[in-house]
C-alpha cells in the first residue's frame, strides 16, 4: 500500500453507506468532494464533529462540494448514533456515512496507523477536486477535533488558484488580497489582474482577488 500524495488519483471503491450503496466517483459526479474519516460511532469529539459538518452542508454546497464520512463500525451502529448526534448537536445529519467493517476503504486511503491504534482510523481528511485528484490531505490525532471552518477556508483556496494565477497567502480568507503567482512576468500583470496591484517586494506581488 502506498502513500496517496496530491495529485494523485482519488481510489474508487464501492462501500454501504447510512444512505445506501455507493460508488464513489460516480457518487462525487461534478463535484467536489471531503472524505474524512473518525476512529469510532459513540464517540465525544467525532460526535461533535459529525455534527458542525451536518451544519456546514449548506457552506459545502455553495462550493460545489459533497461530504462523506467514514469509520469502521457497520451500518447499524452508524444509524443508531446518528440518533445521538441529531439530538445533542441540534442537527440533522444530512451526509452518508461509510460503514467500513472489513477496513477496505481506511486501508485504501492509509487511515490507519499502527503507532496510533491499529483498531480505528485516525482524523483523515481528504479534499478532491472535480478532476478526482487529490488536492489536500490532514491528518489528526484521534484526540483532537478538527476545524472545519480551516477545511471551507481551503476549498475557497483551492477552487481560487485552480482557476487564476494566484496564490493565498498565511491566514488569507475569501475576499482579501491574494499573491499573484511568480510565473506572471510584470509586463503581463495590467492584462490579467486589472484591479492592480501592489510590488511589496520583486517576488511578492499583491493584487485584489480576482474572481470578487
Amino acid at each position: 500500500m502506498s502513500t496517496l500524495r496530491l495529485g494523485d488519483i482519488a481510489p474508487d471503491f464501492q462501500a454501504e453507506t447510512t444512505q445506501g450503496k455507493v460508488s464513489f466517483h460516480e457518487w462525487l459526479g461534478d463535484s467536489w468532494g471531503v472524505l474524512f474519516s473518525h476512529p469510532a460511532d459513540f464517540t465525544p469529539v467525532c460526535t461533535t464533529e459529525l455534527g458542525t459538518v451536518a451544519n456546514y452542508v449548506p457552506e459545502f454546497t455553495k462550493r460545489n462540494t459533497k461530504v462523506i464520512a467514514l469509520s469502521v463500525d457497520g451500518l447499524q451502529s452508524h444509524l443508531d448514533w446518528i440518533k445521538d448526534i441529531n439530538e445533542t448537536q441540534n442537527t440533522t445529519v444530512n451526509f452518508p456515512i461509510i460503514a467500513d467493517e472489513d477496513k477496505k476503504v481506511a486501508n485504501l486511503y492509509d487511515m490507519l496507523h499502527p503507532n496510533a491504534s491499529d483498531k480505528f482510523t485516525v482524523r483523515s481528511v481528504f479534499v478532491i477536486g472535480a478532476d478526482k485528484k487529490i488536492k489536500l490531505t490532514l491528518t489528526y490525532p484521534a484526540s483532537t477535533g478538527r476545524n472545519f471552518d480551516e477545511l471551507l477556508r481551503v476549498i475557497d483556496s483551492l477552487q481560487l488558484t485552480a482557476n487564476y494565477s494566484v496564490a493565498t497567502p498565511a491566514n488569507w480568507k475569501d475576499g482579501e488580497d491574494v499573491v499573484i503567482a511568480p510565473a506572471i512576468p510584470d509586463s503581463d500583470i495590467p492584462a490579467k489582474f486589472p484591479k492592480g496591484h501592489n510590488p511589496i517586494k520583486p517576488y511578492l506581488r499583491m493584487t485584489p482577488q480576482p474572481n470578487k
